[in-house]
This record gives structure tokens, sequence and C-alpha cells, in this order.
């Protein structure tokens, strides 16, 4: 039998669009996170999006220029959504459907590795982390954002606030946060066992509100 490449359902049809629709309004935390990204890439590096869902970070990272962009999701769903959101925001940008633990890229590919939002879903989270370091190349980085497992529930509601929703989208996204994300969200010590764990063998942690960051670097 094959062993599932991620927790819960199935982020396909239906939810992917779902899904894709109710994110789209984070814009000025895609942007911050571009941003970030960016400033530690060298003009001219190749950035892999782990995870890339429907392709918006990947997007506002392409509009910054100067970098090469790819983005891999194990969605089909994801894969079209966002290699259509690309084409209607005029950049390039190549998605790929694959699992975080079997990366389609070859060895040392990119100079930066980024996964936002997802990793708290993949059921090997070290094999994650493994294929990044192997896809980085010497000397290359990568981020890990995502959710803190214990995270203020005022955070929660500042950060579901932010994202402008109907109020239907908002009860939903609420109970989706409770009972759901923050459960299933990694704590500080895990993540860092984690990393510790992995080639990396170690890593740094940021927090800001309901956001966790791992950064890691290979030698």
């Amino acid at each position: 039998m094959t062993t599932k490449a991620w927790k819960g359902p199935a982020m396909e049809g239906f939810i992917a669009t779902w899904y894709a629709k109710n994110t789209k309004r984070d814009v000025r935390g895609y942007r911050a996170t571009a941003r970030s990204v960016v400033d530690r890439t060298p003009a001219g590096g190749k950035i892999l999006e782990v995870a890339a869902g429907p392709g918006y970070l990947a997007i506002e990272i392409a509009k910054l220029g100067r970098r090469e962009i790819a983005g891999v999701d194990i969605s089909k769903s994801f894969v079209r959504i966002a290699t259509e959101n690309a084409r209607e925001a005029g950049v390039a940008i190549e998605f790929r459907q694959g699992n975080a633990a079997e990366l389609p890229y070859d060895d040392a590919s990119f100079d930066f590795v980024v996964c936002r939002a997802a990793f708290k879903n993949f059921a090997d989270p070290l094999g994650a982390l493994n294929e990044m370091h192997r896809v980085l190349k010497p000397g290359g980085r990568a981020s890990v954002y995502d959710l803190r497992r214990d995270s203020a529930p005022e955070d929660v509601e500042a950060l579901v606030r932010d994202m402008n929703l109907s109020a239907a989208s908002a009860f939903w996204t609420r109970l989706t946060f409770r009972h759901f994300l923050l459960k299933n969200a990694h704590d500080r010590a895990t993540l860092e066992h984690l990393a510790g764990e992995s080639r990396f063998g170690g890593c740094q942690i940021h927090e800001h509100g309901v956001e966790i960051e791992v950064r890691l670097a290979k030698d």
C-alpha cells in the first residue's frame, strides 16, 4: 500500500479552488516573504518553492526580478491553478507535480528553497528537509515558514481579520485554524529536533505572531 505524502484531505478540485480563493487576499504576507527570500538570494540565482499551492508566493518572488523561479506541489489542481495564475501575472515560473520528500530536481540545482504554510502537512517532514538540502547548491539557504503550534488566540484572530474575508469564510477559516491547522503544527522544540536530525544539522528559529520561520543553510 502506498503511504500518503500529506496529512489530511487531498487538496484537489473544490478544496483546492476554495483554498486558492481565500489565501489570495494575503498579498502583504506573500510580498514580505518574497522580499526576505530575494534579499538572501544572489542576483541570477535559482529559487524553488516547495508546496507552492496556488503559486502566490512564487509569483511575488518572480515580480521582484533577476531570479529564476520554480515551484512544486503534490496537488495536480494546484499545479494547474498556479500555472494559470503565473500566466495571468505575466511571469515565467515552471510548476511541477511532486512529493516534498522526493523532489523532482537534480542535486545542487537551487540557491534558495522556501516552503510556506505547508510543512505541518508533510507526512515525512525529515525526508522533506533532506530533499531541500539535496537540491540546494553548496552555500545555499532555505526557509520554512509555518504556524506556531502555541499561537495565541488573539494572534490567530488578528491574522484572520487581516485576510479581509467574508463573514462566512472568516468563520470557516477560524474553525480550520482551531481544529486542524494548529493541531498539526509543530512546536519550536520539534522543529529544532527535525533540523538537527536532517542533513542541515541545525537551524535558526525566528518567531513573529502566529508564524515561525526555520532558517537552514547548506555548507
